[in-house]
């Protein structure tokens, strides 16, 4: 099925092929004995990851006082923002009843006008956490289960880990991104089971290396590229270990670590790359997928099983499509930050803990039927925020959903106008990227930076890590690009003491971008494998910076693309 994608700015065409037809069919959930048919998508696989982003604010945290109790909280939500923001604690006990807030449903209005208005009143949390399993963890969003951490996001299962995102299982990292079961790195990505190394990317088991990429069970080596179980390697080359200890000991330098990037920017483009990046999967299609089997359109995630359209799942997802950062869930469609126990929602946001069959509703945790609803905790058969039995929950459900198929919201997610979250504060800027005035244009809410709140530094980094002083933990630093003000902690000091490596000279905003910038996006292209000429979809694309000596015969140029055979071969 040929579609034109409805988003007055795009006007793409896009298919809806009989495969996702097939899967709305199994996705239609059903109330009462009426099975309540998905129709086809009305946008393009981008504008529909871009719309459920816009609700993911991770990483911009503001002090303000609690909308309750008037004390100090650090939240997402700006001292200026319209809405009622709760301390955690607050928010998920008994001293306010979130059924206060319920309201009839008007059938003469559409459906999302009326959910906007229960957004507006209905107290929302401060943070979005597992707060009463972290210890020592203010500054963290989107996380779970650490301890002792600072400025991470999207991360679980963390102790004394700073200024990272979506990383999991690890131990005194900083400056990382999509790094798992990791101890002593610094400015990883996209890294498994690694241990005092920095700057590694897409590689597993590695130890006391630098500037790795593609690399597995290596130890002591740097500024290499696919290399499996090796020791003692510089720029792919055997070395002894006086070379490696007389190169290594010259990172200790700020700008010297500085050309050492940009020579290994370099040297990676002339290795051989596989297609995308990802192990054990069966039938996938997608990129940084790992361990999943018949998924398509994928990106970032693991353990996935028949699924479509997921972005980012934290956790194993079964059955699901159009998804973004969804974990321990089956039977979802179009949601947003839901899962740990999470069947058949559709339309649906930032619900978790055992929650199931809930339609068009935010923050109902451990609730099963609901519609409508948001903040709503603990219980059954609710629509607006109000109490039904389970006959009238379903005779009014089935009457409301059948109104909004006939105003075109069902089998929608809730429109970008409608975000808690302004734009440029969200995911979906990262990947779809709009200026102030085209945001505004759209109605898109947009958080301007109050200059006032920049400070004049108060000293300038030493180039030398030996050069710093404990002093430096209580002074104001300036980013090198954004001029934004930023803090060395004593922890994240003593880290790269240990590493011996200089400081870093970027606020954590400017080193997120510039480490996203090194990841392949999320799409696919056609391409050919540069070894025996058979078609792959990948991430590469065509127009990415010329190799020496590499040229597709489609003319296009860019990395050496191998299919997964030819990549094994050579590199085992």
């Amino acid at each position: 099925m040929q579609r034109t994608c409805q988003n007055p700015w795009c006007g793409q065409k896009f298919t809806v092929s009989e495969d996702d037809l097939s899967f709305l069919e199994k996705l239609s959930p059903k109330i009462g004995d009426t099975v309540i048919s998905l129709p086809p998508p009305t946008l393009c696989v981008d504008c529909r990851q871009q719309r459920r982003a816009s609700y993911v604010n991770h990483i911009s945290l503001y002090k303000r006082t609690c909308s309750f109790s008037g004390e100090p909280i650090v939240a997402i939500f700006p001292p200026e923002s319209p809405y009622k923001v709760y301390k955690q604690d607050i928010w998920f006990g008994d001293s306010w009843d979130p059924l206060q807030y319920g309201r009839d449903f008007d059938f003469n209005r559409p459906f999302f006008p009326q959910f906007k208005e229960l957004m507006d009143v209905c107290p929302w949390p401060a943070l979005f956490t597992a707060y009463n399993l972290d210890e020592n963890c203010e500054y963290t969003n989107n996380a779970g289960k650490n301890k002792n951490c600072y400025m991470i996001f999207d991360s679980d299962e963390n102790r004394d880990c700073y200024y990272s995102y979506s990383i999991n299982g690890s131990i005194n990292i900083s400056g990382c991104y999509r790094v798992r079961k990791s101890e002593l790195c610094i400015g990883c990505i996209d890294c498994l089971n690694c241990y005092a190394s920095a700057y590694l990317q897409d590689s597993e088991n590695c130890s006391d290396s630098m500037f790795l990429k593609n690399c597995v069970g290596c130890r002591h080596c740097l500024m290499s590229s696919n290399l499996r179980n090796k020791e003692y390697m510089i720029e792919n080359k055997q070395a002894t270990r006086e070379e490696f200890d007389r190169i290594r000991d010259l990172m200790t330098s700020a700008s010297r670590l500085s050309s050492a990037q940009a020579r290994f920017q370099k040297l990676k483009l002339e290795y051989p790359q596989k297609y995308v990046h990802g192990v054990q999967n069966e039938n996938v299609v997608g990129d940084y997928v790992t361990q999943s089997k018949d998924s398509y359109y994928c990106f970032d995630c693991s353990e996935l099983w028949d699924c479509r359209y997921c972005f980012q799942a934290f956790m194993p997802l079964k059955t699901c499509m159009d998804t973004q950062e969804c974990g321990e869930g089956e039977r979802l469609y179009e949601c947003s930050v839901c899962g740990y126990g999470a069947n058949e929602l559709i339309g649906t946001a930032y619900v978790l803990s055992n929650a199931s069959s809930q339609f068009y509703s935010m923050h109902c945790r451990s609730s099963q039927n609901m519609l409508g609803c948001h903040g709503v905790r603990n219980k059954k058969y609710c629509v607006f925020n109000q109490q039904y039995s389970k006959e009238d929950y379903e005779k009014l459900a089935a009457k409301i959903i059948s109104h909004m198929q006939k105003t075109g919201e069902w089998g929608e997610f809730f429109p970008i106008e409608m975000s808690y979250a302004s734009y440029n504060e969200t995911i979906a800027h990262d990947y779809y990227h709009l200026s102030r005035e085209e945001a505004l244009k759209r109605g898109y809410k947009w958080h301007d930076e109050d200059p006032k709140e920049t400070l004049k530094a108060t000293a300038e980094l030493p180039d030398e890590i030996g050069e710093v002083p404990d002093s430096i933990t209580k002074e104001i630093l300036s980013c090198r690009d954004c001029g934004k003000n930023y803090k060395i902690l004593p922890q994240e000091l003593k880290l790269y003491r240990q590493l011996n490596l200089p400081l870093s000279v970027d606020c954590f905003f400017c080193s997120l971008k510039s480490v996203r910038s090194l990841r392949n996006p999320r799409k696919m292209w056609e391409r050919k494998c540069q070894k025996c000429g058979k078609a792959v979809q990948s991430t590469y694309s065509p127009e990415r910076p010329a190799v020496r000596g590499s040229e597709e015969p489609s003319g296009s140029r860019g990395e050496k693309i191998y299919c997964e055979n030819c990549y094994l071969k050579e590199i085992y």
